[in-house]
């Protein structure tokens, strides 16, 4: 079997150097592919030396420079499916929020969420529309400030 299917996932441990570096070359590899219609198309060689060109979508390019941005910095990632239910320490850890925190957000109703037993559930999706709304919110906020100190000379 091959060694690198074996090897721990990022969500275990950090990237190595080496890998590190790796990612960036394809980074810039597959960026350099991208068109104006925001897909890229790379060529891929199998064991035999036969290229084969792959068409990436737009949002399958943007997802995957994401991830080899990631590897790249020699940061870990984990893929969280949208339709995952999360604990409220794994909602929590993922706002960058405290765990009492959440628990605040979801009992004000700011985020939906189950009961299963005595535990909380928070859809991911859920999660990640509410993170969207108060990234949103928060660049809308800053944008405001910034216009408010640049009509009264404070910057």
């Amino acid at each position: 079997m091959n060694a690198a299917l074996n090897a721990p996932a990022f969500d275990e441990r950090l990237p190595t150097e080496l890998e590190s570096t790796n990612a960036e070359t394809l980074r810039q590899i597959v960026a350099s592919q991208i068109k104006e219609d925001g897909e890229a198309v790379i060529n891929i060689s199998n064991v035999e030396g036969e290229t084969q060109p792959i068409t990436l979508s737009p949002a399958l390019a943007h997802s995957f420079l994401e991830l080899l941005r990631l590897v790249s910095s020699g940061r870990g990632f984990q893929l969280i499916p949208l339709d995952s239910q999360l604990t409220t320490q794994q909602a929590a850890d993922i706002l960058n929020v405290s765990r009492p925190h959440l628990i605040k957000l979801l009992e004000r109703d700011e985020i939906p969420f189950d009961r299963v037993g005595r535990h909380r559930r928070i859809k991911a999706s859920d999660l990640m529309a509410y993170k969207d709304k108060r990234d949103t919110e928060r660049a809308d906020a800053l944008a405001d400030l910034a216009e408010f100190d640049g009509e009264h000379g404070l910057l």
